[in-house]
């Protein structure tokens, strides 16, 4: 299979609370909200993990989704939490504010060595470089997955899905579909991976054109293909075409069409005050 034209888009968390994670991504993390989108029934891909109930997503990062990394913030009415498991390492960001936020509202960093930690109110790590990001760069600099063989790993995502290799050790490899993208670190772990209740899902999108050819190559390979190339809906907005894949270590992979995803996921001014509103109106929401 030729080279996939391929752009990181975002991660998946699953979240059990979304006032305090919107005052975390928004006011310590200092992301902007770009989409909220609201669902009566669980999504076909599982989107929103094997939950078959409303449920809700939110787009927050620190540019739109046509240009920067974000995270999809998954909310399950009713689910008050997940338990975590230890196959996802954490997200580097570079930023000169966020630490000074953390300090202004008491948010809790801890040192992990010599890097600065905070934490999600769902458990997520998130590591804080307190500098600029490089120009044209995105500020979200990484995500880190955690698998049990680099071999393994480097033979699916760069032999296979045609990702970048940037770095590589004996502790860990770094991936990237392009210079000025988030990259993905898989680091070796070792013991035994548990994905739990909490695990997550990395979306890229590729050509249309694309998307067939690599539905086979991974068929091919004897890969896992959790979700062949089928059709969603968002109510009022554009159809995407995904595929699901599981890595090695069953780490989910969506890829999106590009074409539709561009239609998809236009930034909407409205956004934040559309997750405000639904926040009150949860009957599952903690009062504060």
């Amino acid at each position: 299979m030729a080279a996939i034209p391929g752009r990181a888009l975002h991660y998946v968390f699953k979240i059990g609370d979304r006032a305090k994670n919107a005052f975390f991504f928004r006011t310590i993390l200092g992301m902007k909200v770009y989409r909220h989108e609201e669902f009566k029934e669980g999504c076909e891909a599982e989107c929103n993990g094997p939950y078959d109930n409303r449920w809700s997503k939110t787009m927050i990062g620190y540019g739109p989704e046509s240009s920067n990394f974000v995270f999809e913030l998954t909310y399950n009415y009713g689910v008050k939490g997940y338990e975590m498991g230890n196959d996802f390492g954490g997200v580097t960001i570079h930023s000169t504010d966020i630490l000074a936020k953390a300090a202004e509202h008491s948010y809790p960093v801890a040192k992990q060595g010599d890097q600065n930690v905070l934490t999600s109110p769902d458990g997520y790590k998130f590591y804080v470089v307190e500098s600029a990001p490089a120009a044209s760069s995105d500020p979200v600099q990484q995500v880190e997955l955690k698998v049990t063989d680099l071999a393994a790993s480097r033979k699916y995502w760069h032999e296979l899905l045609k990702m970048n290799m940037v770095e590589e050790n004996d502790e860990s490899l770094l991936l990237s579909y392009g210079e000025t993208q988030a990259s993905l670190r898989l680091t070796l772990l070792k013991e035994k991976l548990d994905r739990a209740k909490a695990y997550g899902r990395i979306a890229f999108e590729i050509p249309g054109s694309a998307q067939q050819p690599l539905f086979e190559a991974v068929q091919a390979a004897g890969g896992t293909i959790l979700k062949p190339l089928i059709q969603l809906e968002t109510p009022g907005k554009a159809t995407v075409s995904v595929i699901i894949l599981a890595d090695p270590d069953d780490h989910e992979i969506c890829f999106v069409d590009k074409e539709g995803f561009t239609d998809l996921s236009q930034a909407d001014p409205d956004a934040a005050n559309q997750l405000d509103k639904y926040i009150g109106k949860d009957p599952f929401q903690e009062k504060a």
